[in-house]
């Protein structure tokens, strides 16, 4: 396999057959199970995935378990919600495969108003502008889909576990003077809630905990 994907998975049964039936070629699926109560375990093993339990909460721990994991020389991540199509994966991790680039991060567009409410597309816009002040990097979305190289990344050094976790990826490879670029993928209705911003506490939370990794 050229490239593992890390699929963070909290309760997604019912969208993990549509992402997994979708994987290109040469891609081994990492389903990283952060404590889900229904059988996204069972269904991910049966559908030929690594299964990998994460007993840690969060977002960030379920994708560091996930790289831990991993073997092969690059690693992508996507959210397992069915809101990304896994077809669009090369358009990440042929850049870094190529190496042309460190590190890719999705830009999502929406395909259709509903699918991306106003406020969070605001807030992203707000994030996005603040990454880009620290960072000079020339990013518009914190995109769920990025992809690098497994022993490069661990080497950054990671340390959120929580929403702040694809943040912290950025702004650390930016120090380090990686090659950051974004590219386009499609953003579709997710399956279900989104676990993150899918509340008002939720999105309080991200929203704090990105926070604490611009302030350091």
């Amino acid at each position: 396999m050229s490239v593992d994907l890390v699929l963070p998975c909290l309760n997604e049964a019912a969208a993990l057959p549509w992402v997994l039936e979708r994987l290109p070629p040469g891609v081994r699926s990492i389903v990283v199970d952060n404590g889900s109560t229904d059988d996204s375990a069972a269904v991910a093993a049966r559908l030929g995935a690594t299964v990998v339990q994460c007993k840690i909460k969060g977002y960030g721990a379920a994708c560091h378990a996930g790289l831990e994991a991993a073997e092969a020389d690059v690693v992508a991540v996507m959210d397992a919600d069915a809101s990304l199509d896994p077809r669009q994966l090369v358009r990440v991790t042929a850049p870094v495969l190529a190496g042309r680039a460190d590190l890719i991060v999705a830009r999502r567009r929406p395909v259709s108003r509903q699918v991306w409410p106003w406020h969070l597309r605001l807030a992203n816009a707000e994030l996005s502008r603040r990454i880009r002040r620290r960072t000079g990097v020339a990013l518009h979305d914190l995109g769920p889909m990025r992809a690098a190289r497994r022993t490069a990344l661990l080497e950054l050094g990671l340390t959120d576990r929580r929403s702040g976790y694809p943040l912290e990826t950025v702004v650390r490879a930016a120090d380090a003077g990686w090659r950051i670029a974004e590219v386009d993928v499609d953003y579709l209705p997710r399956s279900g809630r989104s676990k993150v911003t899918g509340t008002p506490l939720g999105a309080a939370r991200a929203v704090l905990d990105m926070s604490k990794v611009l302030a350091r």
